[in-house]
């Protein structure tokens, strides 16, 4: 696999992480406080969006971007495909007969979440990859994460980084 597919593929694996997690979160208070089925599927996907933002703003803290800055990078990052992810989820659990009405304890609902979130994968992967490929998505990303482990050797010394090329460190400092 290429290193955009790759990218592409982790950028996907990521917001379906986010996804699935507001997602069934969202389900399950719906079903537990009886919301009404549009009401549910609203809350599950505003939980979607603020759990795969939430995946991606942390680690861009923990890379030294402040809150705000790590937030705007994450809305350019990330919208798009969770967007995407999110329509293509809730329109194939809507099609599997039974799967939004069976309930959580019904493996119907199990089978039809894995189908729908397997589906939705399939879809973000080339609008990631679009993405990437266009400098946006998850290579904005990428690059404060990039940025922050080569101003980590930076912080080292000044000669952290010395070494003869073709030595086997030299692969870890190419871009």
């Amino acid at each position: 696999m290429n290193t955009r597919n790759a990218m592409a593929a982790s950028a996907t694996l990521h917001c379906l992480t986010g996804c699935a997690i507001g997602e069934i979160l969202g389900l399950m208070i719906g079903t537990a406080l009886g919301l009404s089925t549009g009401a549910t599927i609203a809350l599950a996907v505003g939980l979607a969006f603020l759990f795969g933002y939430a995946l991606s703003t942390l680690p861009l803290i923990k890379a030294g971007l402040g809150f705000g800055a790590a937030l705007s990078v994450v809305f350019a990052a990330d919208t798009l495909s969770i967007a995407v992810m999110e329509l293509v989820d809730n329109v194939v659990m809507a099609l599997i007969p039974g799967a939004m009405d069976s309930g959580l304890v019904n493996p119907i609902f199990w089978v039809g979440m894995m189908i729908a979130l397997s589906v939705a994968f399939l879809a973000a992967f080339p609008v990631n990859r679009y993405l990437i490929d266009k400098g946006k998505g998850h290579a904005l990303t990428h690059q404060y994460h990039h940025g922050a482990a080569h101003e980590s050797h930076a912080k080292a010394g000044p000669h952290a980084g010395d070494h003869s090329p073709g030595s086997p460190d030299d692969h870890a400092h190419q871009h």
